[in-house]
């Protein structure tokens, strides 16, 4: 049986590494990452990018090197103008804010590559019913099929 795909966000990592937080709505989220992750690894063929790695080299050294480590245990997508091409229309036709090319970058690689599942935690830009709607459009204005956008613990089977 061919595995589904799923292109995992810099947020996830985030959760699955690093110290359990404070704040009790991201420790949920946390600790659902790190329950997922296992049954992930198994279920799906995980995909990251470029952009993944930047954003995860990012701050602290120590958590860098830890989250580097995930990120280069995957599948990275390439590059392509194609990719540029989709991230700009998102932002262009307002589906993801200009402040945020990264995240339109993010759901661009996701989309041309063809991966089903584009998994995240960032409910502000990616993660939300009214976002979702408009990538999708774009996504498939396009020529695409959008990727699945959804949360851990959406994937997360009982």
């Amino acid at each position: 049986m061919t595995k589904q795909s799923a292109y995992i966000e810099t947020t996830v990592i985030g959760h699955l590494t690093g110290r359990i937080l404070d704040d009790p709505i991201i420790a949920g989220r946390q600790r659902v990452t790190r329950l997922w992750w296992p049954d992930a690894l198994a279920r799906y063929d995980l995909f990251v990018s470029t952009i993944v790695a930047d954003e995860c080299s990012a701050g602290n050294a120590d958590a860098a090197k830890e989250r580097l480590e995930i990120v280069n245990s995957l599948v990275f997508l390439p590059a392509s103008p194609l990719i540029d091409e989709l991230a700009a229309e998102l932002i262009g036709k307002h589906a993801v804010p200009a402040t945020e090319p990264r995240d339109a970058l993010h759901i661009a690689v996701a989309a041309v590559n063809g991966i089903e599942y584009l998994v995240s935690w960032n409910f502000k830009h990616i993660v939300n019913p009214n976002t979702r709607a408009r990538i999708e459009r774009v996504c498939e204005g396009c020529g695409y099929a959008p990727p699945m956008i959804c949360t851990p613990d959406e994937l997360l089977e009982s």
